[in-house]
């Protein structure tokens, strides 16, 4: 069967699940009376609680005697590593636009890998149904786009479908028609994608991505270039330099067949597949036959732009909530994700007892965070750094970071303010329509450390970021933190209200009545620069006398729910945030008072 290799790329929330969702449909993939979910490719839990794809994943539909291979890629930068890795096993991506929004800074971060590596894109504009879709406009910024990312003239000839995903209509016009389905979207496939190249010799397989399947052991997909390959055949594992990481038998070759995947008794050149029986298998090594010496080249990955230490939660509460606490598992556990996922760098910290993780956003490092907790981990994680580099000269050098805010124009004030304390520059405003303004900056990742929950604040909820890292520049110097100093508890016991409902006054609590708290743990924000002991287990004095007065009665103003991510943007260089599967809780990094002042004196000492 003649085959095609696709990916779908496109910025966060512009419908690319969606879109894989009525091709799937609509090319016969589901029986007529199948049940489907919707996003059916977001099968991870996390995926389907927050709206966004966090996996890349590959399915693969028949259309007129052809089968397409089709690639679901994440849309937020964050998961960059994810497309950087799938982009060598598809020969054409859809460059997915939003018509209204047109394309984002993600969108940008893609196309430049995918034009880089010589693919043709094939242009998407869907939602052409928003009332705010503004569809020649868009074309010219994609196009703009594609010139400025110094596309090829065969290039910059792309193919322009429209449509609105979510109708499940493609046309060649904006107008339609809307009763031909994807058709026009599986016909351009067809016309524009070159069938896949393949190599001389024999077999030889790029792995791209990794699972670990409890039937079948280490699985790992990837693109077929050379040869083919049978269950049972014996092959060997190089890695990027050539040398044999292991050799052995392959056990099961299954392939992509809609949604599900099916065994097949031969694999060939040009296809995708997925293949287990090998236990020594990495991201971006080469699966080959025995007679093969030189390995396949992988992509170049970027490299982490932001760090956070990964300690073993040594608080009074440890253990009392999660199984996995000892710092083995925890390293165990880093180190086997940092297998399959290449944007993601793991060191031992020279203790031994904690580990610095790296990656490319809190977003990113905030998920594997969640994702250990459900497993039953129990964590202590530091505030998130960046990683700094140095130039040839000696000097500093800290990420620099592109930032697209899309506002209304009454709060625009207040967002150009508060980006100008975080010592970014503005180098764009512009109108985006419906009384909306988008601004663009390029702004240091530490000051963009926490500002979302800030923005939103600020603009009641209407604005919208995007950021996406730019390039590594001079360090910008200190940029003003947290301004609010903390409450925290001076004892260890159940919070009481009454004791609570006697302290509002020192500012909002994080904690509610009945609530465990312990030593050093952070129960509030206090209303000034400094940090304040509290005592929350005081209950009420009683006494033997009636009197006619009733007792008072205690309402207390709710508490400030801290998030995973609200958490970690919160808290300053001395604090840290203990993760367990049913408690996320701030604490001071030292637990007892004299040690936080003798750290505080040798901090002065060295400054």
């Amino acid at each position: 069967m003649k085959l095609r290799n696709i990916a779908i790329i496109a910025h966060v929330d512009h419908g690319k699940t969606t879109l894989v969702d009525k091709l799937l449909q609509q090319s016969g993939a589901f029986r007529d009376n199948q049940r489907v979910i919707e996003r059916v490719m977001d099968s991870n839990d996390l995926e389907k609680e927050r709206g966004i794809t966090i996996l890349a994943k590959a399915t693969s539909v028949v259309w007129k005697d052809v089968r397409i291979n089709i690639v679901d890629t994440p849309g937020h930068a964050d998961f960059g590593g994810e497309v950087e890795r799938i982009l060598s096993m598809v020969d054409s991506a859809i460059v997915l636009v939003d018509a209204a929004e047109g394309p984002m800074p993600q969108t940008k971060f893609v196309v430049g890998k995918a034009l880089k590596i010589g693919l043709k894109p094939i242009v998407c504009i869907n939602k052409v149904d928003r009332p705010d879709a503004r569809v020649t406009e868009v074309v010219n910024e994609v196009f703009d786009l594609f010139a400025a990312l110094d596309a090829t003239d065969e290039q910059l000839d792309f193919p322009i479908i429209y449509g609105s995903a979510k109708q499940g209509w493609v046309s060649n016009t904006p107008d339609g028609p809307q009763d031909q389905g994807m058709a026009a979207l599986f016909d351009t496939v067809l016309e524009h994608v070159a069938e896949p190249k393949i190599e001389e010799g024999s077999f030889r397989l790029l792995g791209t991505l990794l699972e670990a399947n409890p039937y079948l052991g280490r699985m790992v997909t990837g693109r077929v270039f050379a040869g083919s390959v049978k269950p049972n055949q014996q092959v060997k594992v190089l890695d990027r330099e050539g040398k044999i990481v292991e050799t052995g038998r392959i056990s099961k070759i299954l392939a992509f067949r809609g949604i599900e995947r099916q065994p097949i008794d031969e694999a060939e050149a040009g296809d995708i597949v997925a293949i287990a029986g090998l236990e020594k298998f990495n991201v971006d090594d080469t699966l080959c036959a025995m007679d093969v010496t030189v390995p396949l080249q992988a992509q170049p990955i970027d490299p982490p732009t932001l760090s956070m230490t990964f300690m073993v939660n040594d608080s009074p509460l440890a253990g009392t909530e999660g199984d996995k606490v000892t710092s083995r598992m925890i390293r165990a556990r880093l180190y086997k994700e940092a297998e399959g996922n290449v944007a993601l760098r793991v060191e031992d910290s020279p203790g031994g007892d904690s580990f610095i993780v790296s990656g490319r956003g809190e977003l990113q490092l905030g998920i594997l965070i969640e994702t250990m907790r459900r497993e039953g981990f129990e964590l202590s994680i530091s505030r998130p750094r960046v990683v700094f580099q140095r130039a040839e000269d000696g000097s500093l050098l800290e990420p620099i970071e592109e930032v697209v805010i899309d506002v209304d124009e009454e709060h625009s004030g207040v967002v150009v303010q508060k980006m100008a304390e975080r010592k970014a520059d503005m180098l764009e405003m512009r109108p985006s329509g419906g009384n909306r303004l988008r601004l663009v900056f390029h702004a240091p990742t530490r000051g963009l450390i926490g500002y979302q929950g800030e923005l939103l604040t600020d603009t009641k909820g209407t604005a919208i970021m995007n950021r996406l890292f730019f390039e590594y520049a001079p360090h910008k110097g200190e940029i003003q933190g947290r301004r609010n100093g903390v409450l925290i508890s001076n004892d260890q016991g159940e919070s009481v209200a009454y004791a609570m409902w006697k302290l509002e006054d020192r500012g909002p609590m994080m904690i509610e009545p009945g609530c465990k708290v312990y030593r050093g743990m952070i129960i509030g924000e206090h209303t000034r620069e400094n940090d304040l002991e509290i005592n929350v287990l005081k209950g009420k004095q009683l006494t033997n006398i009636r009197t006619q007065s009733k007792d008072e009665a205690v309402r207390l103003t709710p508490p400030i729910r801290m998030t995973l991510e609200k958490a970690l943007a919160y808290i300053e260089d001395d604090e840290r945030v203990e993760v367990t599967p049913k408690s996320i809780r701030l604490r001071k990094g030292f637990l007892d008072p004299n040690d936080r002042k003798r750290a505080e004196r040798a901090k002065d000492t060295v400054a």
